[in-house]
């Protein structure tokens, strides 16, 4: 791997802020791009890791396994983990709905079981819940909600999923970058390492000094587990398995409905 790989991988987690809903459209149109990247991924941060990532959605959200409910997908991309979550969906007898910019959509397969909603979420939840026709049983949103952050209310985000739940619902915001964490892992004796290990230099982990503006931290995950806790579900912040890319400094924001 070349050096301007390593620390274009390696400021991922800080560059993401940059990318928004338009930027992903103009991504997700560019023929040049591997569908890793047009999601806003280098391709070493999810070629071959996809599979790992789609078994712990699914240990993480169990009415995927369970028969004919209804499922949304709030940004599911163009790579692969949605057409595992659309062949999931056939073989379980699932509505599955998936929200995102048409450029995106447009590159996933149509099956009778899959409704696609195009636009910003939330603007275009009432959308969402047409074509959901009923309470939804799981959402799952990956590696969106750092979006959704820097470009709209998180908190808004939080009630309008709760709002779309059937009782025993679940939601998964996955794979968040989160500032606090990515500064406890860097600034420990197993970051500078990895560091270290990663880039081939012997200098110090960079880090944003100051309050990490435009990033989620401890901060907003906390805020949102009360949100939902207050409008009367259960929430939790999980971590991820140890064999995905970027467990050491992202975390998993689990919610159900009672």
């Amino acid at each position: 791997m070349k050096d301007d790989d390593l620390e274009s991988s390696r400021n991922i987690d800080l560059a993401a802020v940059a990318l928004d809903y338009e930027s992903f459209r103009k991504l997700a149109s560019n023929p040049h791009l591997s569908v890793h990247e047009r999601i806003g991924f280098p391709v070493q941060y999810r070629e071959n890791f996809e599979q790992a990532i789609f078994q712990d959605i699914c240990r993480k959200l169990p009415n995927l396994e369970s028969r004919n409910k209804v499922i949304v997908d709030v940004g599911p991309g163009c790579a692969n983990l949605p057409r595992m979550l659309i062949d999931l969906c056939e073989r379980n007898g699932h509505r599955l709905v998936l929200v995102d910019s048409a450029e995106m959509l447009d590159q996933l397969p149509d099956r009778p079981h899959v409704h696609k909603v195009t636009g910003f979420f939330p603007r275009n939840v009432e959308e969402v819940r047409r074509e959901a026709d009923g309470p939804v049983d799981a959402i799952l949103s990956y590696s969106v909600l750092q979006y959704l952050f820097s470009e709209t209310n998180p908190f808004h985000v939080m009630d309008v999923m709760i709002s779309l739940l059937a009782d025993g619902g679940e939601i998964m915001l996955g794979d968040i970058p989160n500032a606090s964490k990515r500064k406890r892992f860097f600034t420990s004796v197993a970051g500078i390492r990895f560091h270290r290990e990663f880039t081939g230099r012997d200098d110090l982990p960079p880090l944003p000094a100051g309050v990490p503006l435009g990033l989620i931290d401890d901060s907003v995950l906390s805020g949102l587990i009360a949100r939902a806790q207050g409008a009367g579900c259960d929430a939790y912040l999980v971590p991820q398995p140890a064999n995905l890319p970027m467990a050491n400094r992202r975390d998993d924001l689990l919610v159900r409905k009672p």
